[in-house]
Parts: structure tokens; C-alpha cells; sequence
């Protein structure tokens, strides 16, 4: 982001150095267009606002004399609250985590002093700014205490940030001062997908039921690598929570969630945990843990001495176990910590001596596998550890609870996780309900072995795919029914032709020219919860599987029946018309979406064109390591609209057997995958 200083306009007037500025992409947001209208609107109008700042291939703008331009041209009636709020947060001087920490603090003072801001707000910018830092200090004091992660900003600090402190106040009286922080942050988050190492909700909210359901209530609850605060966020009426992260900006962003989420007494501190533990004598009820994974300079070398190494002191490589003998030494005689682990922690050969000693003390309670995509990175299925801090006179467990949730997914990726079965099963099995495949206690004494191998795979046998010989039985009858209708609607033999010289268009002209409508898919919630379409769906002809986090967010793009949805990244020619059982769902993201004009385009003569090979590789281009497709650019004939029709019940035709076929695919794949298993373990004969 730019700096604080004055700067030239291409008009000659010297603009506001606090001015909030807006990119082409923000612009085409603010108006609903792509950012090739904006390229456009540029060119052709002469009086569209010159850049303030920017570079050369990536200008910013006056976001004021923007949304004056657009109301002139009838481009924009009024732009929504959130997004202007957003706009000023993303435009800030001083950066959008500066600017998020400055709205944080006047959404806390809304919320816990709301007469307080409401004689501040009175005052004229320049006053405000003078007079808030007063009432912050007092604020924040009471909150967070003295040695605290949020900072008391200087009026020079605070003299760019009033207008959007104004917005964000505003928009807690439509949404709440809780909600609206939740949005700032979630639209902060999801413009910087990778400086943040995120814990997703249903994750976190599975991490503290587990400690709940292990140690019974829990209100003091510490997390020593807290990040953005989810972990914290998700346990269920706390008295204090601690937090620590070693950046101080993250560290403040927490606190403040927090203090926004409830009445808790909140201590937040910034510092390398490991190397600078901030609260050295705390006893947590419970603890609760995301820590970075595979870190070679976690302390190693100075820490040789430290006295949390009870259990042993951890290899250069085995960064991890220091942080479970970090979370064991923060905990209660009785408390429990559960802390999300890498697989390899498991059974690692350098980690095996901690791992033996954990077990013989009675320290770890339960190893439990989780379904890949369950949290960055993605692709591998991660492990949660349950640990307990053994007291005076505690008896060692006998056994190890293991659990293996990898088998509950059948169809991978993070945005069709089934969090409330994994939930249930995991708690299940805490509770004593074990499934056979799924849960098992291992008595401890098979464990001490060369490796202390804590796999919960290794130990558990995986139940056969198709389950038993009725449901395989099941599986065939419902194969021959499928493959007798896919052969029934296997097309009929293609009648030559010659390559017709046909008037083409664009989707872009067809939009132009208001005979379809282009919409874009993103990170609004869906409405009272209900189903998200994904990429994923789209591409494998499933229904809306998807979910949103919970919390205000942008208004959705709900799907209609006769929309055409095409994925716009990954390359490859797919479009899908809606039909009446998906339409309601809302739209995902990397998705754009088509609804043409029934009386101009018939939508299944829309899809099928857009599926063609050579139209998708003319509209593709390479965005990083990925093939990003530009909808406006696919091409499809001229026809009048009985042609179109012909041509739509073909196309129409073609889906149904491609969904008749992928069907057959994945119930031959189940059944010949149960008949392997069966055979093998016994509940199949080979007669």
C-alpha cells in the first residue's frame, strides 16, 4: 500500500493524502462488471478520474471520485455499506492489517461503551482523532490489561483511519460490532489466502468439544500458536482465554476477536512462544493447538535445559513434540490439550522415545486421523493428539484410543468435508462407542515396541468397500440398471456434415447486448445455511455439496434453473445447466455463472457450445501454474432459436449420458474395490 504523502493527480489538484484509494478490480466490484469494462470505460471516456497512485500496469484511484463518476454515469445507485467500509480498509495508508486493528478498536468501544462513542463520534475528524487515543487507552486497559498485544495508536496514527472507524461503527449498527469485525477479517483473510495458516471452524470446533468432553468445563484455555483466534474462538463459554502468536499483528487481530466475541478476560501477547513463553506460570484448564509444522530453528540449540522437556528432549526435527511438551507444561494437574499434528509425528524413529515415555506416564490419550482437506496442507489426512496432564497419584491408561476418519469421506476436498459425521464419530469413540474400522483402544504394552508406530491405520482394520455381501449385492443390482439405461441413451451414430460457415459471437457481446447475464461466484454465506455448488460438483456432475463459515459476508449468487455454470480455473471444457433440484444453491467460488434470456438463448444449446475443445483453448490463458478460462471469450454461432432448440436437445441428450456413465463408474469402482476387500478379509466367499 502507499505510504502517507501528497501526490500529484494527472489533473493537477492536489488530493487528500488520507483519501482511500480503489484498483481497477475494486472498481469493477463496486459496479458489477469484470475489469475489462473498466480497461474500457478508461479508454473511452475522457473524464473518468485520473490515478492517484499505483504503478503504471496496476493504478489506483480515488475511490471518492470513483463512486462520484459512477453515480454520474448511472453505473451506480449507491454503494453498499460493507462494501465502502471494505474499500476504505483495503485502501488504507497504512496498510489493511493497520487499518483492521483501527476499526477492531472502534468496534470494541461501540460494543462495551456505546455512549462513550457515540459523544466521541459527535466530534469533527480532527477532534476525534485527538480525543479517541484517551478513550482506547482506558478501553483496552480494562480488556486486555497492561502488557497487551493491542497498542494504543497515537492521533497521527489514527488521523487516516476516522473515516473508515465512522463506517465500521455504522455497519455494527446494521450488523452487530461482533459481525462486523467477523466480515472485515473474513474479507482481509480471503484477499491474502496465503500469508495465513488458518484453522477451518468445523476443525476448531471439533478441537474444543474433544477437550470439553475430556476435561469437563474449561475456563481458563490457552493457545500458544493462536494465529487469527479461531481455535479460541470456538470454546464454549470460557472465563479467560490466553493467546499468543509470534506475529504482533496477528496476536493483536486475536485479541480483539475475542474481546469482540464475548465477555471473557482476554490476555494476548506476541513473541516466540518456544523461545519467549508469554505466560510461564499459567495452569490452562485445557490447551488448545495449531502450531507450524516441520520448523528446523523452533529453539533447539538454546533450549536444551528448559525444564518443559519433561518427556524427553526433542530432536532438531521433531519441533512439534516440543510444542505437545509446551502445551502439557501450561496445563492443570487433570487438564487436557489437543493440538493438530502432521502424520509423520506419529512415526517418525527420532520421535519414538517421546512417544514411548507419553504413553508409559499416561500423557497421551488418544490419537485421532482425520479425512484430507481438514486444514492447510490439504493434501494429506493431518492427526489430532489428546493429551492429559497426569497428577499426584494418577494411574496410567492401560490403553490408546485410536481413530481413523479417513474412511468417512468418499469424496475428498475441503469444501465437502462432512464435519458433523466426523464429529459424531470422533466423540463417539471418546465416549466408549466403538466402530469397528473406525475406533479402536490399543492396550498400551502393543505399542512399546522398536517403533512405537501410533498410526491409528496401522492398528485399525479398514471395513471392505462395499460392506457386506447383501450391500454388494445391492451394488450390482444397481450397476446392470444403470448400464441397461446408459446403453438406452448411448447416442445414435453422428451423420456426417461439412464445417459450416457460421456468423460467431462472444458471451461478452451476448452480455453486451443483455441476452445473458454474467455473475461470479464467491465467499458470500449461503442463505440460512443452506447448500454452496462448488467447482468440484460442477466438474463431477454431484449435487451443492459445499458449506460457508458462519458469519455476515457478501450477499450470495443464488442459481436458478436454466443457468448455465462453468468453472473458470483448472482448464478443461465443462459447463453445467442447472436443474430444478440444484437451483437454490448458492454459487462457489471459481465458478461464473450464465443465465441467458430464454426468449434470446436456450441454455442447453449455450452449454453445449461452451464445452467445445478448440472454444475453450481460444478463451484459456495461464495465470501462475493454472489455466484460467475467460467466459466472455467463448464463442458460439448466430442460430435463431429453433435451430438453437435442435441443437439444445442434442446437447441435452449428451449430458444425460455422461451422467449415466459417470454413475456406472462409481458404482463399478465400489463394487469391484468390496469384492477385492471381501475376498480378502473373509466376509466374501470365492464361490
Amino acid at each position: 500500500m502507499l505510504g502517507l504523502r501528497s501526490r500529484t493527480r494527472g489533473d493537477g489538484q492536489v488530493p487528500d493524502e488520507h483519501a482511500a484509494e480503489v484498483t481497477a478490480a475494486g472498481i469493477a466490484r463496486l459496479a458489477g462488471v469484470g475489469r475489462a469494462a473498466v480497461s474500457n470505460w478508461r479508454r473511452r471516456h475522457e473524464d473518468f478520474p485520473k490515478p492517484v497512485g499505483g504503478t503504471e500496469t496496476s493504478p489506483s484511484f480515488a475511490l471518492a471520485d470513483i463512486e462520484q463518476w459512477l453515480r454520474d454515469q448511472g453505473k451506480l445507485v449507491e454503494v453498499p455499506l460493507r462494501e465502502r467500509v471494505w474499500q476504505q480498509l483495503a485502501a488504507h495508508p497504512a496498510g489493511s492489517v493497520t487499518a483492521l486493528v483501527h476499526a477492531g478498536c472502534a468496534l470494541l468501544l461501540v460494543r462495551d461503551r456505546p455512549t462513550g462513542w457515540a459523544e466521541i463520534a459527535a466530534l469533527s475528524d480532527e477532534r476525534l482523532s485527538d480525543v479517541l487515543p484517551t478513550a482506547l487507552e482506558e478501553l483496552l486497559t480494562a480488556r486486555f490489561g497492561f502488557a497487551r498485544a493491542v497498542r494504543t495508536p497515537l492521533p497521527a496514527d489514527l488521523a487516516p483511519s476516522v473515516p473508515l472507524m465512522r463506517g465500521a461503527a455504522e455497519l455494527a449498527a446494521a450488523l452487530g460490532a461482533r459481525q462486523a469485525f467477523e466480515f472485515l477479517l473474513g474479507r482481509h483473510l480471503d484477499a491474502n489466502p496465503r500469508q495465513y495458516t488458518l484453522t477451518p471452524p468445523g476443525l476448531a470446533e471439533l478441537m474444543a468439544a474433544m477437550a470439553a468432553e475430556a476435561a469437563g468445563p474449561t475456563p481458563t484455555v490457552l493457545d500458544p500458536a493462536c494465529g487469527t483466534g479461531g481455535l479460541l474462538r470456538a470454546v464454549q463459554r470460557p472465563t479467560a482465554l490466553h493467546a499468543q502468536d509470534a506475529d504482533p499483528e496477528l496476536a493483536a487481530l486475536t485479541a480483539l476477536r475475542l474481546a469482540l466475541h464475548g465477555d471473557a478476560d482476554i490476555r494476548s501477547a506476541a513473541g516466540d512462544t518456544l523461545r519467549a513463553d508469554a505466560f510461564p506460570t499459567l495452569t490452562a484448564d485445557a490447551v488448545l493447538c495449531h502450531p507450524p509444522f516441520n520448523e528446523r530453528s523452533w529453539g533447539h540449540d538454546e533450549l536444551a535445559y528448559d525444564p518443559r522437556w519433561e518427556y524427553g528432549f526433542p530432536a532438531r526435527t521433531e519441533s512439534e513434540l516440543a510444542w505437545v511438551q509446551h502445551a502439557l507444561a501450561r496445563l492443570r494437574d487433570g487438564g487436557t490439550a489437543v493440538l493438530l499434528m502432521p502424520p509423520a509425528v506419529a512415526s517418525r524413529r527420532s520421535g519414538r522415545r517421546i512417544r514411548a515415555d507419553l504413553l508409559r506416564r499416561g500423557a497421551l490419550r488418544a490419537v485421532i486421523a482425520l479425512p484430507a482437506g481438514a486444514a492447510p496442507p490439504y493434501g494429506i489426512p493431518l492427526h489430532l493428539w489428546v493429551l492429559h496432564r497426569p497428577g499426584p497419584g494418577h494411574r496410567p491408561a492401560p490403553e490408546l484410543l485410536l481413530v481413523d476418519t479417513t474412511g468417512l469421506v468418499q469424496d475428498g476436498g475441503r469444501d465437502k468435508l462432512p464435519w458433523p459425521t466426523v464429529q459424531g464419530a470422533v466423540l463417539d469413540a471418546w465416549n466408549g462407542r466403538a466402530e469397528p474400522g473406525v475406533s479402536r483402544s490399543v492396550p498400551v504394552i502393543e505399542l512399546l515396541d522398536d517403533d512405537v508406530d501410533l498410526a491409528p491405520a496401522r492398528h485399525l482394520a479398514a471395513p471392505a468397500a462395499g460392506g457386506t455381501a447383501a450391500e454388494l449385492e445391492a451394488v450390482r443390482a444397481r450397476l446392470d440398471e444403470t448400464l441397461r439405461r446408459t446403453l438406452s441413451l448411448a447416442p445414435t451414430p453422428a451423420a456426417p456434415g461439412r464445417p459450416a460457415a457460421r456468423t460467431l459471437t462472444t458471451v461478452g457481446e451476448l452480455a453486451r447486448a443483455g441476452a445473458l447475464q454474467l455473475r461470479a461466484g464467491g465467499a458470500g454465506a449461503s442463505p440460512a445455511g443452506g447448500p454452496v455448488l462448488t467447482e468440484q460438483d460442477v466438474l463431477y456432475g454431484t449435487a451443492p455439496s459445499g458449506t460457508l463459515p458462519d458469519g455476515p459476508a457478501e450477499d450470495p449468487v443464488l442459481v436458478e434453473q436454466g443457468d448455465v455454470v462453468v468453472p473458470v480455473i483448472g482448464g478443461g471444457s465443462i459447463a453445467r445447466v442447472v436443474d430444478a433440484a440444484t437451483a437454490g444453491a448458492a454459487l462457489g467460488r471459481n465458478l461464473q455463472l450464465l443465465r441467458p434470456d430464454p426468449a434470446a438463448l436456450d441454455p442447453w444449446f449455450l452449454a453445449g457450445f461452451l464445452r467445445g475443445t478448440a472454444n475453450n483453448r481460444q478463451a484459456s490463458s495461464f495465470a501462475s501454474t493454472a489455466t484460467r478460462l475467460d467466459v466472455r471469450r467463448l464463442q458460439l454461432p448466430r442460430l435463431p432459436l429453433a435451430d438453437q432448440r435442435r441443437y439444445g436437445e442434442r446437447f441435452r441428450a449428451l449430458g444425460e449420458f455422461e451422467d449415466a456413465l459417470r454413475l456406472a463408474g462409481r458404482l463399478g469402482d465400489q463394487l469391484v474395490q468390496g469384492l477385492y476387500d471381501g475376498l480378502a478379509d473373509g466376509t466374501v466367499r470365492p464361490e
